[in-house]
């Protein structure tokens, strides 16, 4: 028995905890337009809850602009009711064939308000690493009398190691929206 499917399956697992913070992170305003702030935004478009980005396209001419300009005109106003009913406090400026979305200067206690909320995203990440972990070492415990002790001794080494290293890459992901946010 090797213990090697389960380093791949652990890294993977915890590779996905990684990707599902980037995703969080992403939908938080920084200093500049992002597209991605509106990931979120579902449109009522034809009696159906669309993705915003499933009917227009959205684009940053400059830093604190959002452009979005629909493929059917018809759900202009859709868009801009949804966007102004999400949490963001975005105010659509509705231009007659797209919406104009100008971002206002973060202040620093949004700032500050926004790194919090990064930082709890992290430390929901960083659980998301440490229950793939504990579910690791127990797969390992399973295997532990079809090998040497000394096997599960490394093999339990080696998923803390993963795991140290997915670990730092939470603080690596987080440490750059901080500076993103405080900018």
């Amino acid at each position: 028995m090797t213990m090697k499917p389960i380093f791949s399956d652990t890294r993977s697992r915890m590779q996905k905890a990684i990707e599902a913070l980037e995703g969080h992170l992403s939908v938080l305003r920084t200093g500049r337009a992002n597209p991605g702030i509106l990931k979120k935004i579902q449109v009522d478009y034809y009696g159906s809850s669309t993705p915003i980005d499933g009917v227009a396209s959205i684009t940053t001419p400059d830093a604190r602009t959002l452009v979005i300009q629909p493929w059917d005109r018809n759900a202009l106003s859709a868009i801009e009711r949804a966007i102004r009913d999400s949490d963001l406090g975005l105010n659509p400026n509705n231009k007659g064939d797209s919406i104009f979305i100008s971002l206002p200067v973060l202040t620093e206690e949004r700032r500050k308000e926004l790194v919090k909320t990064a930082r709890n995203y992290a430390e929901e990440g960083k659980i998301a690493v440490r229950n793939v972990r504990k579910s690791a070492l127990e797969e390992i415990k399973k295997h532990a009398k079809e090998v040497s002790e000394d096997e599960v001794k490394r093999a339990e080494q080696e998923v803390q190691k993963i795991t140290d290293e997915f670990v730092k890459k939470v603080d690596d992901v987080l440490a750059r929206k901080e500076q993103d946010i405080l900018g």
